[in-house]
Parts: structure tokens; sequence; C-alpha cells
């Protein structure tokens, strides 16, 4: 006979969305399991948001813990969905009463030139690879790939993850050009004060060091990068204020950075040179509205000794997951409900495709514009209060969680057994990878001594 109340839902992925959407399930009495693909459960706070951000990642480490430390919360790491387990295994066998899809979008949208990928890491690089490796290339154990930050990098972009790709890139090279004439440079320090005024401070002229610079390109107008948001419903005043300060902003960037920018290009074709990527073969376009148009006659060549694109994060496959396009089919999108199943939800940017979660914050339209000045380092006021960085995140969250519990709580109950049929297999998977203690305890064993 079914009990009242026995529910037991999988979360896939213990980030931001994954740990909201655990706390607000097993607080209304329904059991929770948190199947993590990594060690840590911190999703891109760790992995991609760069790492001289120590204090917010700090932050959000704590908050992530004291909702997955609740209670009623079971925490699975190291195991990923679609190859530990496959997503039949996990919705038709396992007995769980739903699952909740919250592993984010960590695919790099694709260049968008036929053949392009075959490059990948032969003169091409994707933003995600690419942050993962500066955030964890000190750390002693790290046995992933290696990747160069060379002068005159090719960044295609234009939000705020490109901009982080620029920022490596140009500590990178000044770091190592300032060490060249004996000055330690850490890299809090420039990117706190800015390359030309840390420079200066070494009574260096940063034009002496010969760094040339990495090149962002931007398929759009300056006003059009999303450096500031407009209000909901805003007047032409307001969208010409917002383009306003989209122009002041990435002019600030650009003298603290020293990087190079160049607006209206979009990518036409590869120039590939003894079985590599060498440079882009691009042209000016034509901007009405979001539309970007190439203009004919205008197609010139950018060579670089690396490209990194940047261009939008979308969710990885899933064997077994149905794709509508570059996304998860739902029919429900403001929910989250898989279209080919009543027990599978996603909620977060598995949803929205948004991988920078900052792109999340619309809350407040002023708030949101001066955290995403001081994200990038050229507040007004030289601050970095990040707080509220995840705020419209977690609220977004919530929101889908709330209706999930919902939906979860008009499906069938488990029976007693059934509830201990799924402890015990979650139980034997924490055991599998070594899970033998409790979530505070596995953390401090799991996390690198030499960490940034």
């Amino acid at each position: 006979m079914s009990q009242k109340g026995n529910y037991y839902v999988a979360v896939i992925g213990g980030a931001v969305a994954g740990s909201v959407a655990a706390e607000i399930l097993a607080d209304h009495g329904i059991r929770v399991a948190v199947i993590e693909q990594n060690k840590r459960p911190y999703g891109k706070i760790e992995d991609g948001l760069p790492r001289w951000h120590v204090e917010q990642r700090k932050k959000e480490y704590e908050l992530i813990a004291g909702r997955l430390n609740k209670p009623g919360i079971s925490f699975v790491p190291c195991t990923k969905l679609g190859s530990d387990i496959s997503f039949e295994e996990l919705t038709q066998q396992w007995g769980f009463t739903a699952v909740i899809l919250a592993n984010g979008a960590w695919r790099d949208r694709s260049v968008g030139v036929d053949g392009s990928d075959e490059f990948i890491n032969k003169g091409l690089v994707y933003q995600n690879p690419f942050i993962y490796w500066y955030n964890h290339k000190n750390e002693m154990t790290y046995d992933g790939p290696r990747y160069e930050a060379p002068d005159e990098a090719l960044v295609l972009g234009g939000g705020l993850a490109s901009i982080d790709v620029v920022k490596v890139l140009q500590l990178e090279n000044y770091e190592k050009a300032l060490r060249a004439r004996g000055i330690h440079a850490h890299m809090h320090d420039l990117e706190k004060k800015g390359i030309a005024v840390f420079c200066k401070s070494q009574g260096i002229d940063p034009l002496s060091l010969g760094v040339k610079g990495c090149l962002l390109i931007y398929r759009r107008r300056i006003q059009d990068m999303p450096l500031a948001q407009p209000p909901e419903k805003a007047t032409p005043e307001q969208i010409a204020k917002t383009e306003s300060v989209r122009l002041k902003v990435l002019k600030l960037a650009q003298e603290k950075f020293l990087f190079r920018f160049q607006d209206r290009r979009i990518t036409q074709g590869m120039i590939v040179e003894n079985g590599r990527l060498v440079g882009l073969k691009v042209s000016e376009t034509l901007v009405e509205g979001r539309k970007a148009t190439a203009i004919p006659g205008t197609e010139h060549e950018l060579r670089a000794p690396l490209i990194i694109s940047s261009i939008g994060s979308i969710p990885e496959f899933i064997p077994g997951v149905i794709m509508k396009g570059e996304y998860y089919d739902y029919k429900d999108w403001d929910m989250g409900q898989y279209a080919h199943s009543e027990r599978v939800f996603g909620v977060g940017n598995v949803v929205t495709g948004q991988g920078n979660i900052r792109l999340s914050m619309v809350h407040s339209q002023h708030v949101a514009n001066r955290l995403i000045q001081e994200y990038i380092g050229v507040g007004e006021d030289g601050s970095r209060d990040l707080s509220g960085f995840t705020a419209a995140a977690e609220a977004r969250g919530t929101a889908q969680a709330t209706a999930v519990k919902e939906k979860i709580k008009a499906l069938p109950a488990l029976t007693n057994e059934q509830m201990k049929q799924i402890d015990s297999r979650v139980r034997e998977r924490q055991m599998k990878v070594g899970y033998s203690s409790d979530y505070n305890s596995w953390i401090a064993k799991v996390t690198p001594p030499d960490l940034e």
C-alpha cells in the first residue's frame, strides 16, 4: 500500500539551481538524492567563474553547502548521467518519483562554420574548457587539458563570458612580460588595479612591454553588447541610456585591461595551414535590430595564434534525452517539464541555456547593471561587492522548483519498501565512489589543498 508523503526525487547537478531545488523539496518532506558529476557540487561557481573572484566563490560554496546539508538530502558525487548511470536506468529502473535536471549549460555553441570543430585544440579552443583550465591549472593534481594563452589571440563573443576570456589572456600575457622585467605581478593585483595602473605604479609604460593584446570581435554593435540591461518594456529613452552605459563599460574595460575590439564582424570561413586553424575570414555586418547580416565585399582575414570561441553555452547531450534544436525537448518551458515524461523536469540554465549565470540577473535593472560592472571590474567606486550575484538565478530556481514540487506531490506516492530500495541504490553508488561519510567530510577530503 502506498504511504502518504513518500516521495523520492533525483536532482541531477548540485550547484545553484540543483541545491535550491533539493532544499525546497527536502523542506517539504520529499527525500532527495543530488547526483553530481564532479567531486564537488559547485558547477560554474568553481569551474566557470574566474579564480580572481575568491570571496564570491567562498560565499557561494557556503550557501550550497548549507542547502545540501539539509536533512533528507543524500549527496552522490562522481556520477555522470549518461555514462555512469544511463538516463533510462535512472528514470525507469531506480524507482524515483521524479527526476529534476539541474545540470546547467556546459556545451559551447559551435563557431558556426562547417568543419570548424575538426580544429579543436588545433588552433581553436572553446570558452568553457579554457576557463576550467585557468581555474585549475596551478593545482598539483590537475590532469586535464592544458592550453596556451598567446598574445594576439582572437576571441569571438561579446557577452560577459567573452570578457572573462579576454581578461585571462591579458593577465597571463602581462604577468609573463612583467616577470621578464623582474617584476612579480600577481593575478589579483593586475585584475583589481588594472593592467595599465599596475604598470604605471612600477614605473613602466605598458606599451614598452611589447604586448599587442588579444582581439575581441562581436557581430553586432558595441551598444548591443549585453554589458548592461534595459528595464522591461523600456522606453526609447531608457534603451538609449542603456546603450550609452554599454559603450562606457566597454571603454573602461579596454582602458583597464588593454585589449583590442572590433564590432560588426561575422565569421565567414576559416584559414587553415598545415592542419591547423590560423585565422578566420570575417565580414563586416549590417545590424538591423538583433539581426546582423554580412555586407558583400567586406570580407577580410584575421590571423591569430589561437582562436577562442565564447558565443554562448547550451546543455550537454545526454544519451536518451530527446533534443529540440540545441535544448532538451520541453513541453512547458516555464516549468521545465520534459515533453517525453511526466516525471522529468528541468530547472535553471539547463532550461534557459544561459550558461553565464550573470545573465540571469533580471530582478532589478539597476542592481543587475551595477553587478555586471563590478563583475567586470570597472565599477565607478572601485568596489567589488557582488552580494546578490546569483540572487536572480536562485529566485528563478526557487520558482521552478516550487512549481515542480506541486507536480511531484500529484504523482503516486511510493511504498516504504520502494523508498528503502531507492535508499539502497543511492547508498551503493555512494560507496562505489568512496563517499563513506557525511557531506562536509567528503568536501574536506576532495578539496585540493592548493585550490585558488
